[in-house]
């Protein structure tokens, strides 16, 4: 937070004008999350807009996730060897965790989640995506083949292919030698009509939250000394700039592609808190840790060009295939984001998730946003995150 004449900064989410006391601070470790009837009325009103729910259905919702994020050790640990991924599913409001075996299906029951058999163990797919990165890192993917992840539902490894690419002799080729590396039927394509993947950093714009060599990115998360976001938008030493132009301080550390992430040093004033900046859509929110939200739960993400938007997790894990090289581990929502977004948090609850990597499509037509999430940033870099 910075203390100027006549106005007071600080630096959350994004860098806004409010000032917060009592905040506290988080290792990488998850923390539990919080009941639903605790959240703020910023993710309530934000649920109801983008995701159709009444205020009750919203605080319901989230206090269904907080109970399925809480029961995930416990239904993993019942599930043994043949645990097969686990998921919130909106329709029952309840934790669903795929098994290969019947006798673990029962252990799995008793522990209050529903059990589904499936096929594959979460260890077999994740050695089959595994085999697709591995073929990326040998050859690089093509332009045609935009992502790649383990589908949790299906039970599948699944490779989104671009119908305008589908047929190059590069695209066949590369999609053969990834069945060919898995086992039958463990890797699928699916086609898919959206533009490539691209990541959502912008020019530089007058007034926006922050800048640094040339482009406009937004703020993951505040830690103790400084804040996450994503590696794109990063130059290493490289100084960056609230959004009143002012010195904040410098990139420490980054890293795009593999991974995309980095971490941004506060100083010359500036200081840290604990806040999701709602941009006058909702109500700035606080952050309380970052307990990993299931797929299939509701997510929101702050951004400094299209600000306040809600969706769900679609998968974990994946693998996007960007123009400046392949980034591994995101997850995957249909949640819009714009250039400009990239960096920004996403949120579940009180919990942090994530910082935007990249997507396609925009906010007026609808499309698919990835995230980094927060606790390998937290935990690569050895940070804390900053807490209330």
């Amino acid at each position: 937070m910075k203390r100027r004449i006549g106005m007071i900064a600080c630096l959350s989410a994004a860098l806004v004008a409010t000032a917060l006391t009592g905040a506290g601070a988080m290792s990488a470790d998850a923390a539990p999350a919080s009941a639903g009837a605790d959240a703020s009325d910023a993710v309530v009103s934000a649920m109801v807009h983008d995701l159709g729910l009444t205020p009750p259905q919203a605080h319901q919702r989230l206090r269904q996730q907080a109970a399925a994020t809480t029961l995930t050790p416990k239904a993993r640990k019942a599930a043994g060897s043949s645990y097969g991924g686990s998921w919130f599913d909106q329709g029952s409001g309840k934790l669903v965790v795929g098994v290969t075996d019947a006798h673990a299906a029962s252990a799995v029951t008793r522990t209050g989640a529903t059990a589904r058999l499936v096929g594959r163990t979460a260890s077999q797919l994740d050695a089959a995506k595994s085999a697709v990165d591995a073929l990326a890192r040998k050859q690089k993917a093509p332009a045609g083949v935009s992502s790649w992840g383990v589908d949790l539902q299906s039970n599948q490894v699944v490779l989104d292919v671009r119908a305008d690419r589908a047929d190059d002799a590069a695209v066949r080729a590369f999609v053969a030698k990834a069945e060919q590396g898995a086992a039958k039927g463990a890797v699928v394509v699916r086609t898919t009509t959206a533009a490539a993947p691209t990541t959502l950093s912008a020019g530089t714009v007058g007034g926006d939250p922050y800048t640094s060599h040339g482009i406009r990115c937004s703020i993951g998360f505040s830690v103790i000394g400084g804040f996450v976001t994503a590696g794109h938008c990063s130059q290493q030493g490289a100084a960056v700039y609230g959004w009143d132009g002012s010195y904040v301080g410098n990139f420490q550390a980054g890293t795009f592609p593999g991974n995309d992430y980095s971490w941004v040093n506060v100083g010359s004033g500036w200081w840290t808190v604990n806040v999701v900046l709602g941009w006058g859509t909702v109500s700035d929110v606080l952050v309380h840790g970052s307990a990993v939200a299931p797929v299939g739960s509701s997510v929101c993400r702050s951004g400094s060009t299209t600000h306040w938007h809600c969706g769900t997790v679609l998968s974990t894990n994946e693998t996007v295939n960007y123009s400046a090289g392949s980034v591994y581990g995101l997850t995957e929502t249909n949640v819009c984001a714009e250039p400009g977004d990239s960096g920004g948090s996403f949120i579940s609850g009180d919990q942090a998730q994530g910082v935007t990597s990249g997507g396609y499509g925009d906010c007026t037509s609808g499309g698919e946003t990835w995230f980094q999430p927060v606790n390998p940033i937290l935990s690569h870099y050895g940070l804390t995150l900053q807490t209330s």
